[in-house]
């Protein structure tokens, strides 16, 4: 498990403050998996909002943060616990995964 520490000087600008879980998505604009996923995120962080906070990093723009996530594959997301632990999952998920990772981030 990864810890957001490790990325907190990477961070600033996303606004992390470990009082609520955040799902951060590295994706891509020319991405075409990254775009599918794109309405699921929008939809999980309207159905979670107050209880999830829901970010998105393009990683052509950022790259300082891709690389220190050493993000390889788009897109990859981020579930961070509000106690700063991270689970990282790598391409696309329906949106019952992304439901269930978000409940198991809130737990």
């Amino acid at each position: 498990m990864e810890n957001i520490k490790d990325y907190q000087q990477y961070l600033r600008g996303y606004y992390y403050t470990g009082k609520i879980p955040v799902i951060i998505d590295f994706f891509a604009t020319w991405c075409g998996p990254c775009q599918s996923m794109a309405p699921l995120l929008t939809r999980l962080a309207n159905d979670y909002e107050g209880r999830v906070k829901v970010l998105k990093v393009d990683v052509d723009k950022n790259q300082a943060l891709a690389m220190a996530a050493h993000i390889q594959s788009i897109p990859t997301l981020f579930f961070i616990t509000k106690d700063g632990e991270i689970e990282r999952r790598v391409g696309t998920l329906p949106y019952q995964e992304l439901k269930r990772l978000a409940e198991k981030i809130m737990e």
